[in-house]
């Protein structure tokens, strides 16, 4: 089985979204599972049949034909909902599942609810996951949508630009990971969110595996997928990633 995260696959950024498929043709993985922000955003399922969208849909289909395919939504894409992934032949996992496998007991997450010490975006996530305001949302206009969406972006990328170093973004509360590992009986911590790719230990008995995040359209491309195998761990390049 197989990780990814963090591919924010738009248009704009061609050489990831061919990254992608080309790891969806390749891979010989018996299952992928894509931690959140598949895209790089997702203003409502009615968005699916447009020509992108629609187009990594059927690629994520075709995988899914032939592999299990599971997703959790992300920061960017938690809108993202049962006609799409119907569409991508797709299942939609909770944040945080508990997955056991080749010895391992896994804790699947995105990441973004564990980073505790950005209280800005905590209070901008419990709005948006509430059912009042999606259901507002979603019942606005299409262009509506995207301009707004389109806004909430520009906000978000004006801060990174201003701490442009991943290292500087808050990170996964330590002790709230622990805390979510030991409810859950596991012992690994799979996440995203952070675009900080590693791998740590928390406490004794208790690590976490940090996913990449996707950018082969930069000056110096970067992305990696995990794997999990009767080997162990292994990281390799994202497709068009030099080793």
């Amino acid at each position: 089985m197989e990780f990814v995260s963090d591919l924010h696959l738009c248009a704009e950024a061609p050489r990831t979204v061919a990254a992608f498929e080309r790891l969806l043709a390749q891979t010989d993985a018996d299952a992928l599972f894509i931690l959140g922000d598949l895209f790089e955003v997702w203003i409502g399922d009615d968005t699916r049949h447009q020509p992108f969208e629609s187009a990594c849909l059927s690629a994520l289909a075709r995988f899914g034909e032939r592999r299990e395919l599971y997703f959790i939504a992300g920061n960017r894409d938690f809108l993202f909902g049962p006609a799409a992934c119907a569409d991508a032949r797709m299942r939609a996992l909770p944040d945080p599942t508990r997955l056991d496998a080749f010895g391992e007991r896994l804790l699947l997450s995105h990441g973004d609810a564990l980073c505790l010490g950005d209280t800005d975006y905590q209070g901008f996530r419990r709005m948006v996951r509430s059912a009042s305001w999606q259901q507002d949302f979603l019942a606005r206009p299409l262009t509506e949508r995207a301009a707004l969406a389109r806004r909430i972006r520009s906000e978000s990328q004006g801060r990174k630009s201003a701490r442009p170093d991943p290292a500087t973004w808050a990170d996964v509360d330590p002790a709230e990971a622990c805390r979510w590992l030991s409810a859950a009986g596991a012992t690994v911590l799979v996440h995203g969110h952070t675009h900080r790719p590693g791998h740590a230990v928390l406490a004794k008995g208790l690590e976490r595996r940090v996913l990449a995040d996707w950018d082969l359209d930069a000056a110096t491309p970067r992305g990696s997928v995990l794997r999990l195998d009767l080997d162990g761990w292994h990281e390799r390049p994202a497709p068009g990633c030099a080793a």
